[in-house]
């Protein structure tokens, strides 16, 4: 029996979320749809310029939010990342313990340095737009890694955005090193289009000779293997991972356990704010790999869990939303 269900490496960031329209965006020079990678004195005009209108804050980044979704149906998770130990990185650490997130990396924390900060557009159509500052969280590197961590896991799940910084895919391979020595299975998520786009050569060395389990929506799927349809798509997949899940948003999502392929139907809602709705299907996913559900039942459960969060603001759901969610799926009322 392994101590922790996943260990995750990723960028620690805190989620500074904002509802904006799209003339909004034209205006501050923000490309919509996608994360762009911002720096400390483009992150300080945003918010100066955005003023004290945001939602929300909360301790994010795209696998802690992944780990946040486990842990709140009763998942025992790991998390190695970076922060500094001002304000943002105290709130960080506080946020995620508060979550039951097991960590040492606060341990670890700059005494000088500034923590990364996601600042979230979402817009009228739920869509959302991230400019993130990365802060310390860029300098995240092999030594944040923990190998008896890794070593009592059963799933490593490893950020796509880590492909950013040399140091921090450096840490990537470490982390697939250790996993691979100790029998742990090596999830990865692409997590934006724009990681394949400008980082294709180096996402493909996170890949390496193939993981365990991929997580994809489908433009980052269609990005990874040069093709737009999607049959051909699942094929060559096959090639980078035992098994995978692409997410279609409306339309469901395609899995592959490692013999068939799998069609997960979708959950119709009214989405309002589709932040978070990516992490949020990879932890329903990991939790009921770990807690016996085969892939249709864990791909079904993602499916229903990922649907609700986009009905709502912000990148997670509250922990009684999650087991309510958790409860009905398990009494087959979904």
């Amino acid at each position: 029996m392994k101590k922790f269900d996943v260990y995750a490496l990723g960028n620690a960031l805190v989620d500074i979320e904002y509802h904006v329209e799209p003339s909004q965006l034209v205006s501050m020079g923000i490309q919509k749809g996608i994360m762009t990678l911002i720096d400390e004195h483009q992150e300080n005009h945003l918010i100066n310029y955005l003023g004290d209108s945001h939602e929300k804050m909360a301790c994010g980044g795209s696998a802690a939010n992944t780990l946040i979704a486990i842990a709140q149906m009763g998942g025992q998770c790991h998390f190695s990342c970076r922060v500094a130990q001002d304000m943002t990185g105290q709130f960080f650490m506080q946020d995620l313990k508060k979550a039951g997130i097991d960590t040492d990396s606060d341990h670890k924390m700059d005494a000088s340095g500034v923590s990364g900060k996601c600042l979230v557009f979402v817009t009228p159509d739920a869509d959302r737009t991230m400019n993130t500052f990365l802060g310390v969280s860029a300098e995240l590197d092999a030594s944040f890694v923990s190998e008896q961590a890794i070593k009592q896991s059963e799933y490593i799940y490893l950020e796509g955005y880590l492909v950013t910084a040399d140091n921090s895919r450096q840490a990537v391979l470490l982390a697939r090193e250790y996993a691979r020595q100790h029998s742990v299975k090596i999830a990865l998520t692409l997590s934006d289009p724009s990681m394949m786009m400008y980082f294709r050569e180096g996402m493909l060395e996170m890949i390496g000779d193939g993981v365990d389990l991929l997580f994809a929506n489908e433009e980052e799927a269609f990005a990874l293997c040069e093709s737009q349809q999607l049959d051909a798509v699942v094929e060559k997949m096959k090639s980078y991972a035992k098994t995978f899940a692409i997410t279609r948003g409306k339309h469901g999502a395609v899995l592959y356990d490692g013999t068939s392929v799998i069609t997960v139907q979708p959950n119709p809602v009214t989405a309002i704010d589709t932040l978070g709705a990516g992490d949020m299907f990879a932890g329903a996913f990991l939790y009921g790999l770990t807690h016996a559900m085969d892939f249709q039942q864990a791909g079904d459960f993602a499916s229903m869990a990922s649907a609700e969060v986009v009905t709502k603001y912000g990148p997670r759901l509250r922990t009684q939303q999650t087991l309510k969610l958790l409860k009905e799926f398990k009494a087959g009322n979904y």
